[in-house]
């Protein structure tokens, strides 16, 4: 398997260079410059007494989509301490705010990155009792050391894109012997459990997508009353979780349509917040007149002759959602394969995307089925869609109200994996602290 030895050896070889790019990222904002030992698997925590189970979530979605079930595992087992480890700052965030929440026995790190060394020193000191890693967090040194130290790995809400499939076909005997690694798989949908039985798993389970059965995104009222009273009655549509490339093409969209309304208000929410002064000037720069654009990070008030408001914050799309009703899901009309439409969806959003929907292409296909969303190749249809929607309430609310009723058709994941994850854990011996 010299694809394996070679990913190795790159891994092992490439440790100054992965050092160096953390510090950039570090003063970049990208990670929290005070923890990162932990990227190198060095703990900034005490390994509690008792059994420990070890959840992984890459990023905010992950991580949203994991914590119902994290609270139905405390509710089962209030002595359990569960390790959750995110790879960005804004899911540590999120899980911060969930410690808060619930209780102290729920701790978090950020995930060591991929080297040999790390990972071991990693579960060395945590001696996990049970590991599940959500989605397509695959980590080839990680899953070997789970092995060496007799972890059980468990895949939940699996999910592989054409583009992963792809990627882990061209090396066959590598995937199926990562896959061989995980004592269990449970996948989100019938395509994933397929893909993965052609890369060498054996009997992958279907129980649903977590992400479906999330809890609807929340939002202080009074903070969603403010936000409908600075809209007032004109016309407002949301660009959310833009990529590169997206924030310009919302701003044509704009333009395109401020002939018919020229009243139009467009709110732009980035994927990531840290690009906001970056977007801010790119959209400065196209518009004939800079106070019609405010940026929420920098406090600049959302006033009557705001026409672009660029809402790069963290955290905020719960209030967006739930303060209008038309929402463009961003990473679909760039190559990046699309956000989660989910989240939308649920809270009565008319749902608009791009082409390139291939990290959620099962749900997008189900909405558009449902006539709950409405698919476009470019700004320009993306602005005749918006119009119609705009000029036709009736059919907007329609489209709303068939994206809720899809999101809440796809309940019950949540249970099935839980009952999954009790007969492992209660099952395992605690390994107690180090």
């Amino acid at each position: 398997m010299w694809a394996l030895r070679l990913y190795q050896l790159i891994a092992f070889l490439g440790g100054p260079l992965v050092l160096f790019s953390l510090r950039r990222r570090a003063a970049s904002g990208r990670e929290d410059a005070s923890r990162l030992g932990e990227r190198r698997g060095i703990a900034s925590l005490q390994r509690p007494d008792g059994q420990l189970i070890w959840l992984h979530a890459a990023s905010v979605g992950e991580t949203n989509s994991i914590l119902p079930l994290v609270e139905d595992m405390f509710a089962a087992n209030p002595a359990l301490n569960i390790l959750l480890t995110t790879g960005t700052v804004t899911s540590a965030e999120r899980v911060s705010k969930a410690q808060n929440q619930n209780t102290p026995r729920l701790l978090h790190q950020f995930m060591p990155l991929d080297r040999r060394a790390w990972g071991e020193r990693f579960l060395t000191h945590w001696r996990p009792d049970l590991a599940g890693w959500v989605e397509s967090e695959i980590w080839p040194n990680m899953v070997l050391a789970c092995a060496a130290q007799n972890v059980p790995l468990t895949m939940i809400n699996g999910r592989l894109s054409d583009r992963s499939f792809r990627r882990w076909q061209r090396i066959p005997k590598v995937a199926q012997k990562l896959l061989s690694c995980f004592q269990m798989l449970i996948a989100q949908d019938q395509t994933t459990a397929d893909r993965l039985t052609i890369l060498g798993a054996k009997n992958p389970l279907v129980c649903g997508n977590l992400k479906l059965d999330a809890p609807a995104l929340t939002a202080d009222a009074d903070h969603v009353k403010a936000m409908r009273a600075a809209f007032g009655e004109r016309p407002v549509w949301l660009a959310a979780s833009t990529h590169e490339g997206e924030e310009m093409a919302a701003l044509e969209t704009h333009n395109l349509l401020l002939p018919s309304f020229p009243n139009l208000l467009t709110l732009i929410a980035p994927r990531h917040a840290v690009r906001g002064d970056e977007i801010y000037t790119q959209l400065a720069r196209h518009l004939p007149d800079r106070s019609t654009i405010s940026q929420r990070s920098q406090n600049q008030k959302l006033s009557a002759k705001t026409q672009v408001y660029l809402v790069d914050t963290m955290g905020e799309l719960g209030l967006l959602y739930h303060s209008l009703d038309l929402v463009f899901i961003g990473g679909t009309l760039v190559p990046h394969g699309g956000q989660n439409p989910i989240e939308a969806a649920a809270l009565n959003c008319a749902l608009l995307q791009g082409p390139n929907v291939q990290n959620f292409a099962e749900i997008f296909a189900d909405l558009q089925a449902h006539e709950a969303a409405i698919e476009v190749a470019d700004a320009g249809q993306l602005a005749g869609q918006i119009h119609s929607l705009m000029d036709d309430p009736e059919r907007r609310q329609k489209l709303a109200e068939h994206a809720a009723l899809y999101v809440d058709s796809q309940r019950g994941a949540r249970k099935k994996v839980y009952d999954l994850l009790h007969s492992q854990w209660s099952q395992t011996a605690p390994k107690g602290a180090a």
